[in-house]
């Protein structure tokens, strides 16, 4: 079997399989539970300070900034 023949098996096959168990495994990623909260942050985290900046801390970090856990 040439090299062509070989590798032209391997990728309608198993590299065809690995890849559709990757976008399984990244669906499965997105719809998990608990993060709905975490999308939901990601999508309208552009809006915020829409009408005016952000408050200063004391440390100068941006005071209304959420920690994702």
């Amino acid at each position: 079997m040439d090299r062509y023949s070989f590798l032209r098996q391997l990728a309608d096959s198993w590299v065809l399989l690995a890849l559709f168990l990757v976008f399984i495994g990244v669906v499965l990623f997105v719809w998990r539970p608990g993060s709905r909260r975490l999308h939901r942050d990601a999508a309208e985290s552009i809006f915020r300070n829409e009408t005016r900046p952000a408050p200063e801390a004391a440390d100068g970090a941006k005071a209304d900034r959420k920690e994702v856990e």
